[in-house]
């Protein structure tokens, strides 16, 4: 069994009006959370996913998520964090190995995680190929503490586990 830790953290957009305003479009963890003002970021800015796939290359040795697929490559722009995680899960297939467990903290004062965690829960469980009980998300707040906690923007932990699929 390897172990892999994961970061991530994404300022939200500012609108003309100088605040961020939800959006429809915004994910974490694969599911639309409408709530949740956009997140900037070169691919979809799917906080929870960037650093659960930092976890995994960790838990494998093969890099991290900017070796992969680099903010400066224009075919990455706007891309599906879904897809950037299933890139990685073919690649960790390949490598012999299978996901055991992820286990992921998002820290933010908004949104309010507790209505979309089981739905992410069962998202990422399908991406990963596990089953849900594999799969823990927790949401917290930073008590108003630093750029996070003052609404700026959002930050997560992600630990991953994956074992020889060879037995």
């Amino acid at each position: 069994m390897r172990i892999g830790f994961g970061y991530d953290s994404h300022r939200f957009e500012v609108c003309a009006s100088g605040s961020s305003e939800p959006s429809l479009s915004q994910k974490l963890g694969g599911v639309f959370v409408p709530e949740c003002p956009k997140l900037k970021g070169h691919s979809d800015a799917d906080v929870l996913i960037h650093a659960v796939i930092d976890a995994l290359l960790g838990a494998t040795a093969l890099g991290d998520i900017g070796s992969h697929f680099p903010d400066t490559d224009p075919c990455w722009k706007d891309a599906d964090s879904a897809k950037l995680l299933s890139t990685v899960m073919d690649e960790i297939t390949r490598t012999g190995y299978a996901v055991g467990n992820v286990d992921v903290t998002l820290i933010c004062e908004r949104p309010k995680l507790r209505p979309h965690v089981d739905a992410i829960r069962s998202r990422l469980a399908e991406l990963l190929r596990v089953p849900v009980g594999s799969v823990s998300v927790k949401g917290k707040t930073n008590e108003g503490m630093d750029a996070t906690g003052e609404g700026v923007g959002i930050a997560v932990h992600a630990v991953a586990s994956v074992e020889s699929a060879k037995g």
